[in-house]
């Protein structure tokens, strides 16, 4: 028996229509239950194995849970396109400049609406 992939991470969230303006803008985010007046909300990750992403309105809530990794075929160019997004950058906040590290990935972080740590990857020197 062994634990294949993660299913899901599900959010507390303070502002839903916030969440999802911010989350829907990120190629691949595709709403698949809830919406803006919806106490939760799933986005499908679109082209990956079954995997979500879970938005649940939710007064008491702890941004420094963690960090949530996300892997893309190309960090530089999803950087681009979220700097240059402004329902992204207006919403949200990049915190660094995609970076090589020495772990094998090339990477920034973010923040969504909510303080939570978001960070996007590309493995590299496979």
């Amino acid at each position: 028996m062994k634990i294949e992939k993660i299913s899901a991470v599900t959010l507390p969230i303070s502002d839903m229509k916030k969440s999802i303006e911010f989350y829907s803008k990120i190629p691949n985010f595709k709403i698949v239950y809830g919406g803006t007046d919806s106490q939760f909300t799933s986005f499908l990750i679109d082209g990956t194995e079954k995997s979500y992403l879970n938005l649940k309105l939710d007064e008491v809530r702890s941004p420094n849970f963690g960090r949530i990794i996300f892997y893309t075929d190309d960090v530089d160019e999803l950087f681009a396109y979220m700097e240059n997004d402004e329902t992204i950058s207006g919403l949200g906040k990049l915190e660094s400049k995609p970076q090589d590290a020495t772990w094998g990935e090339r990477f920034f972080h973010a923040l969504d609406p909510d303080g939570y740590k978001l960070s996007f990857a590309t493995p590299i020197g496979d």
